[in-house]
């Protein structure tokens, strides 16, 4: 069955950085565009970052341009999330997703607090 398992998640103090990651299983991982999304308490799920099946295209929400970076290993069934420079407004759940199949992994904890 479809597997998206995120880690990587944890407590980190303002400026600092974290790297996310979601292994996939059960589909054609290096078939599919991949997405990471995220939910801070009482607000709605907002979309994060995106890359193609081969990762030569990727897109940005613009609360986290330049201080995120999307990326893959098609040989590893994993799609990446390097956050640097976190703020406390990117505390939140965050989830990978194939989002055309609706598959979604359960999130990772990301705390931004000193």
């Amino acid at each position: 069955q479809v597997q998206l398992v995120e880690s990587g998640g944890g407590l980190v103090q303002p400026g600092g950085s974290l790297r996310l990651s979601c292994v996939a299983s059960g589909f054609t991982f290096s078939l599919a565009r991949m997405s990471w999304y995220r939910q801070s308490l009482g607000k709605e799920r907002e979309l994060v970052a995106t890359i193609s099946s081969s990762g030569s295209a990727t897109t940005y929400a613009d609360s986290v341009k330049d201080r995120f970076t999307i990326s893959r290993d098609n040989a590893k069934n994993t799609v990446y999330l390097q956050m640097n420079s976190l703020k406390p407004e990117d505390t939140a759940v965050y989830y990978c997703c194939v989002i055309v199949r609706g598959y979604w992994g359960r999130g990772t904890q990301v705390t931004v607090s000193s």
